[in-house]
């Protein structure tokens, strides 16, 4: 992936009708798959990660393509291969302070989905931790705190934040990964209190 594709600013994302279309599980495990690589992956390879046939995986990706959110990606040499790849590897859903109740509904069903997926991942962990190495056990980190920020201190945590993961997405590695390594789901979220 050249430098400026995997610097793009993050693609805002407001019409209610790609919200909904993203908010399927299968869909949101695809486009982490696809957002996370450097290059193009397979109806097969992406089916792995969201527990589909490939069949049911190609329809996930072809409805993710019509609304602009992956794209055929080049070949590997193999013509009978179709290669995916997402059309900016950064989404942000944003319905906005102005949005309407549509627009609302669909956030809050997407942003539901990423959640019971995020869920889905620290409870595999939790499940298998006990048969990790130490090191790995040692490394993984659950925590929950409550900051006293201004908005515009929370802006700047949050920038800061993202530019320490940045160096580490699969897609910034130039597809080496270092020996050792696997991929480590971090999520992170910052919302004001009551």
């Amino acid at each position: 992936m050249t430098e400026a594709r995997s610097k793009r600013r993050a693609m805002t994302i407001t019409d209610p009708r790609v919200m909904r279309a993203l908010a399927h599980p299968a869909r949101v495990a695809i486009l982490q798959h696809l957002g996370s690589l450097g290059a193009g992956a397979s109806a097969t390879e992406c089916a792995e990660v969201a527990g589909l046939s490939p069949s049911a995986t190609s329809y996930h990706l072809r409805a993710l393509a019509r609304f602009g959110l992956v794209e055929e990606a080049p070949g590997r040499g193999d013509a009978r291969e179709r290669l995916w790849r997402t059309v900016n590897p950064a989404l942000s859903v944003q319905a906005g302070p102005e949005a309407g109740p549509e627009a609302r509904a669909a956030e809050e069903i997407l942003v539901e989905a990423h959640l019971t997926r995020g869920l889905e991942q620290v409870r595999a962990w939790m499940a298998r931790s006990g048969q990790e190495p130490a090191e790995w056990h040692e490394a993984a980190l659950l925590s929950d705190s409550v900051l006293l920020l201004t908005a515009e201190e929370l802006a700047a945590l949050n920038a800061a934040v993202n530019e320490l993961l940045e160096p580490y997405r699969r897609r910034n590695r130039g597809g080496v990964a270092p020996a050792g390594s696997r991929a480590v789901a971090v999520q992170y979220r910052a919302i004001p209190g009551d």
